[in-house]
């Protein structure tokens, strides 16, 4: 008899700031009694963090399949630090799942890498409605706070490697590139 385990990975989550952050989360709809709680996590993190509510901007899709578009519209806008998609997509009895869940899934890494802008993949992926409720509770575990966190520190690393690089640019490769004659 084989004893079922199971694993938990955990991120150590670095002390960070959302303050002076401006952030979009954008929600589907589809699952709504669990979307919502995973829009209100997202939302309580990243204030929380020290988010201004007024920065922080909430757009609704139909489903997850649609969450792509919509983040890439807001990326292109060059208004937000990072936008968080949110979506519930529960495995059903037809392969639907498996092509709306990769769908949304390579849309909007394709979204975040095409702008330049970090965007969190946050759509729960589940076999059954009580992983999902799981996954959508009041605690740090939702996934909509997780997916916020990690825009927060995404944000803020894409910051840090503008910040960086142009600081070795001006201070290394300026002054060589100066006294070429």
């Amino acid at each position: 008899m084989h004893q079922q385990v199971t694993l938990k990975t955990e991120l150590k989550r670095k002390e960070i700031s959302a303050a002076g952050g401006r952030f979009a989360i954008v929600v589907s709809r589809w699952n709504d009694e669990l979307t919502s709680k995973i829009a209100a996590g997202a939302r309580r993190a990243l204030v929380e963090r020290g988010a201004d509510p007024e920065f922080v901007l909430e757009f609704e899709v139909p489903g997850a399949f649609e969450l792509p578009v919509a983040c890439h519209r807001l990326a292109n806008t060059g208004n937000y630090h990072a936008i968080i998609a949110l979506g519930v997509v529960i495995r059903g009895d037809t392969p639907h799942f498996d092509f709306v869940a990769g769908q949304a899934a390579a849309g909007i890494m394709q979204a975040s890498i095409s702008t330049n802008t970090p965007i969190m993949f946050g759509v729960v992926t589940t076999n059954n409605y009580e992983q999902a409720l799981e996954r959508c509770g009041d605690g740090d575990d939702n996934k909509g706070y997780e997916a916020a966190i990690s825009a927060i520190e995404t944000a803020d690393t894409m910051a840090d490697i503008s910040k960086r690089s142009t600081a070795l640019f001006e201070e290394k490769i300026r002054p060589l590139y100066l006294n070429v004659t």
